[in-house]
């Protein structure tokens, strides 16, 4: 054994030295702990892929909204549902599938891609708007390496070349700064660094920032807004009610003690249609003459209500959706009183000839009540066949209606809530009259039922007119909101951000060396050879704002396709 070796040689009950010491054992890294994994779950929440996963959530959630009937708009057709699928209406029913928008996993699905677009959104506005008080960017170690560059030398002092920069650069609405500084043999090396195009940014947020403002707006109008149907016949008055409407559905925060109560009378219905050639019978212009009060005390007002012009009263819209016949009628009970006197409005069968049904119900008939089955048309004409009748126009130019005749028990004291227009307990609790107790009738005439029944006289029509009566506070919102989204789309792709850098060095000979370096986000533009060429002394007077504003919509039509690598990559090595 040499003397190395026993140099090394450890002796028993001695440490070994450090160098030969095993490396202690390296503890085991923690968990996240309660806060790492909230701080995890926000990073995870307010990315861009954890936004577009939402709304397509959103969407894919909405979709039964469409397929499925709603308990709030159409809770008869809901019923309806469960007594044609008896064994499936419950599964949906588990999952809300009947109230899609009111179901707690809508909500939650609602609220989380709310506060995704916030978490990712408005700190990104607040850093966007810190850059855009920053200063532009210093000039990068080798401007020749950017994508687009030029050099070039002039007998300009170094500080008159970096003046004229500044005053061209700003001419152009760049922000300008100036830099100074010295090479590595301590001649002068100052610089301008320019830059401008936030706007393409700016936009990008505000169209993400109007997404969330028209969240909240569609949020807003369904819970604090209402909408409402009412059919409202010729001579009749509408009172805003809740009792008064045919079909009512409110938000989820509305309180019907809200509702503005102004009154609306039905004058005048008005019908046009065409005459001649293929389109024959078809509708051109709807008018509704009005009159209403926004208060019991207010004066009234007449107002023509057309389609797509709705009236404007207590915040509400009135629109006009559709229109009908009413044919009115005297019905006598066996002992002869008026058991009945009114228009009853019918419903289409078809919309092209305003083919319609409807029925009577005469609860004060004795010792029966009485109540009737009739099909309206309003031009009635015969079938080749001579076989049935049906109409050949819209218009009311030979109404005539045929009518079926029942008495009995009309079931309205059960309890059970009934349609106004259908006849429940058909060959049950009503009997029909027979052959006899059916007729075809025309403005005028008179109907004497068999065995002493009574009488039903079809007096003449009347028309009546669908309305639907809208408040929605987030209705202008939305609207604002979809405004800006597209303004800020639109911003984001015709803006790109662009830098220049203007470098200026006094050279050996005496002569000044320029370096001019350019970088777009997106496809190189000719702004910088403008630039350039203005430096250099080819354009009339460089740095005045006749060069700004013959490029003013160059610059900001250029740049509108996708970011190119090059362009990127060299914008990272610039910084660095």
């Amino acid at each position: 054994m040499n003397d190395t070796d026993s140099a090394t040689e450890i002796e028993p009950g001695v440490a070994a030295p450090p160098e030969r010491q095993a490396a202690e054992e390296t503890p085991r890294p923690k968990g996240l702990g309660p806060i790492g994994w909230l701080r995890w779950f926000w990073r995870q929440l307010t990315t861009m892929r954890t936004a577009l996963i939402l709304l397509f959530l959103v969407a894919l959630g909405a979709v039964p909204g469409s397929i499925l009937p709603q308990r709030p708009q159409a809770p008869e057709k809901v019923d309806q549902y469960f007594t044609d699928h008896a064994s499936l209406a419950p599964w949906l029913d588990r999952f809300s599938l009947f109230d899609v928008f009111g179901a707690p996993w809508f909500a939650a699905i609602y609220i989380l891609l709310f506060v995704s677009l916030a978490g990712c959104v408005i700190p990104r506005a607040f850093k966007h708007y810190r850059a855009m008080r920053a200063r532009p960017p210093a000039a990068p170690r080798n401007l020749m390496r950017l994508p687009q560059s030029e050099s070039y030398e002039t007998d300009a002092e170094p500080d008159e070349v970096l003046e004229e920069a500044r005053k061209l650069l700003r001419g152009r609405r760049f922000r300008v700064d100036v830099a100074d500084g010295a090479d590595e043999n301590g001649r002068g090396k100052s610089s301008v660094a320019a830059e401008k195009g936030y706007l393409g940014e700016t936009g990008n947020l505000v169209f993400h920032l109007a997404l969330l403002a028209l969240l909240f707006a569609l949020g807003l109008g369904s819970s604090f807004g209402y909408r409402g149907n009412v059919l409202l016949t010729e001579g009749n008055t509408f009172a805003n009610s809740l009792s008064r409407y045919d079909q009512f559905m409110p938000g989820r925060e509305f309180d019907s003690d809200d509702l503005p109560p102004f009154t609306m009378t039905l004058d005048d219905f008005r019908a046009t249609y065409e005459t001649q050639g293929a389109k024959r019978g078809q509708a051109t212009d709807y008018l509704a003459k009005v009159r209403y009060r926004e208060t019991p005390t207010s004066p009234e007002k007449s107002y023509d209500l057309k389609v797509n012009h709705p009236l404007k009263v207590g915040g509400a819209k009135v629109y006009l959706l559709n229109h009908g016949y009413s044919p009115v009628f005297t019905v006598r009970d066996a002992k002869g009183n008026v058991a009945f006197r009114d228009a009853v409005p019918f419903l289409q069968m078809e919309n092209r000839n305003q083919t319609a049904e409807g029925v009577i119900k005469v609860p004060d008939a004795e010792p029966d009540q009485l109540a009737f089955y009739a099909i309206l048309w309003p031009t009635a004409v015969a079938t080749p066949d001579q076989k049935q009748i049906v109409s050949a126009f819209p218009a009311p130019l030979n109404p005539m209606i045929t009518i079926s005749s029942f008495k009995g028990d009309l079931g309205l004291d059960s309890g059970t809530p009934q349609s106004v227009y259908k006849l429940e307990g058909i060959g049950k609790t009503l009997q029909p009259l027979g052959r006899d107790g059916q007729k075809i009738m025309k403005p005028g005439e008179t109907f004497t039922l068999p065995n002493g029944a009574g009488s039903v006289r079809f007096e003449g029509l009347r028309e009546w007119a669908s309305l639907s009566v809208n408040r929605d506070p987030g209705r202008m919102p939305a609207l604002i909101a979809a405004i800006l989204a597209i303004a800020g789309v639109v911003a984001s792709f015709m803006v790109r951000r662009r830098r220049v850098w203007v470098r200026a060095t006094a050279g050996e000979d005496g002569r000044t060396v320029v370096e001019v370096g350019g970088l777009t986000l997106g496809n190189p533009t000719s702004e910088f050879d403008d630039i350039v060429a203005a430096l250099r002394g080819e354009q009339d007077k460089p740095g005045t704002d006749k060069s700004g504003d013959d490029n003013a919509s160059t610059d900001q039509a250029a740049g509108d396709k996708a970011s190119n690598d090059q362009a990127a990559a060299s914008a990272t090595e610039s910084e660095e």
